[in-house]
């Protein structure tokens, strides 16, 4: 029961789900700064999965989503410099800097039973074997032993802290907006 982050789910100062039939955006990267004289950005990874960044690609810039398609990638130490076919020069990506780079969630391949993508648990509900609702899952926070799951009980002012273990995660019921876990004997 792997979970892969290929992207975050960013929605700028807005929180929880676009309205229904609204793409939900992933970011992939952040953009800093103008490079050189052909438009190149400066751009930090955010992306388990940089290797889907390739020419070609329509990707999306800033809050207001403007798309862009991809005309070159290539590393600068921990960071890329990315090149869009709509940019030509670096006064043409001022614009750009210090903005979030997307691609929309429709558009990532699936993962094989039983992966899952972060974006695709957050706001799902929580629920003990015997049908006891728990929460929301809320947050998932990468600790690199496994992840642990956040979940916010009804009134928001509880938060119980859940290691994404099999030992906890009994069931993950996408279709029906669900987990069931076995919570630890310290809950």
């Amino acid at each position: 029961m792997k979970r892969r982050q290929p992207e975050s789910e960013y929605s700028g100062e807005s929180t929880g789900s676009p309205p229904l039939g609204e793409p939900v955006f992933l970011a992939v990267g952040f953009l800093r700064r103008a490079h050189g004289l052909q438009g190149e950005v400066v751009m930090d990874i955010l992306t388990d999965f940089p290797e889907r960044l390739v020419r070609g690609k329509v990707v999306y810039a800033g809050d207001e989503h403007i798309r862009l398609t991809i005309r070159s990638l290539r590393s600068k130490g921990k960071q890329v410099l990315i090149a869009f076919e709509e940019i030509s020069d670096p006064e043409s990506a001022v614009p750009l800097r210090n903005q979030y780079l997307f691609v929309r969630s429709d558009e990532i391949p699936p993962l094989p039973e039983g992966e899952y993508y972060h974006h695709e648990l957050l706001g799902l509900n929580v629920f003990t074997p015997s049908g006891k609702r728990l929460g929301t899952l809320a947050e998932i926070l990468e600790t690199g032993a496994n992840d642990v799951y956040i979940i916010r009980g009804e009134d928001d002012d509880t938060e119980l802290l859940v290691p994404a273990i099999p030992e906890f995660i009994v069931e993950i019921r996408l279709a029906e907006r669900a987990i069931i876990i076995s919570p630890p004997e310290w809950l």
